[in-house]
């Protein structure tokens, strides 16, 4: 009888426990860096573009494309045995494509914080770092707790997080990003849409609602002319719009354990400066 243990991804495929000669591409920006950080650095092969942290690290790594256009003959080229995807990262047909020369897909889409618990274990358990992916749970549940806690206190506001301009698009409920800033008393408004990236011009009520318009800094790099031009188009107050790290919000992994106190500090510091301007007034 097979006694091997197997552990499920997202979509409920089964991984045994890989062996030391694994060969690892990341197709995801955050899970590369959380490889690294397991201290599977050197048996990762092959990386996206958009990978890149550590910086020093992922330099030598081979590029295989970006998240949503994959260079199949150069992922070819690396030899993998395993490629690490995500559901909302990666085109359903690239990664269907991977699947007839890769022989393990692993599949990830983290819902919320707390996701990022599994995500550390399943990695962890299939190559072989259990160890080390409970060190990061630790750590993880140690931040968590303490931004729950924190951030019960703070004002409850409406807001909304851009992700890309022409057209501006947001964020909706059901996302990583929306439940992470839920955390601090963030509220990302309902779009009345299934979409969870819509186009804003679909849903621009939600900007009148808004408390706070934030501009992530990636995966579109907005920039102090793009937030003068959405003041301009929406008639905002520009006291209300407000650049964020969208690696630290949006990243899960290894960069989210970090990116918890940055949101909750952020969080705070904007309550206390909307609370000296109303003193003001």
């Amino acid at each position: 009888m097979n006694t091997t243990r197997t552990f499920v991804d997202a979509v409920g495929i089964e991984h045994a426990p890989a062996d030391q000669s694994a060969r690892i591409v990341s197709l995801v920006p955050s899970i590369t860096e959380l490889l690294f950080a397991l201290g599977l650095g050197p048996q990762v092969v092959g990386r996206t573009t958009f990978c890149i942290h550590p910086a020093n690290e992922v330099a030598k790594i081979q590029r295989v494309g970006g998240t949503k256009k994959i260079h199949m003959d150069r992922l070819r080229r690396t030899s993998p045995t395993h490629v690490i995807v995500n559901i909302d990262e990666n085109s359903k047909s690239d990664v269907e494509e991977i699947a007839t020369f890769v022989p393990n897909i692993i599949v990830t889409h983290p819902l919320t914080p707390s996701d990022n618990i599994g995500l550390y274990r399943l990695l962890g358990s299939i190559f072989n770092r259990s160890s080390t992916s409970q060190l990061l749970c630790s750590e993880f549940e140690k931040n968590l707790s303490a931004t729950i806690k924190l951030g019960a206190d703070l004002p409850r506001l409406s807001v909304l997080y851009l992700i890309w301009y022409q057209p501006w698009m947001t964020i909706s409920p059901p996302t990583y990003i929306a439940e992470l800033l839920a955390l601090v008393n963030w509220i990302t408004p309902d779009h009345q849409t299934e979409q969870r990236y819509p186009a804003l011009s679909a849903s621009s009520f939600a900007v009148d609602k808004a408390d706070l318009v934030l501009f992530s800094s990636e995966p579109f790099p907005f920039k102090d002319k793009h937030i003068d031009a959405f003041a301009k188009d929406f008639s905002v107050e520009r006291n209300r719009l407000v650049a964020i790290d969208g690696e630290m919000t949006s990243w899960y992994g290894s960069r989210a354990i970090k990116g918890l106190c940055y949101l909750y500090d952020l969080a705070k510091h904007i309550s206390e400066r909307q609370r000296s301007l109303s003193c003001r007034t």
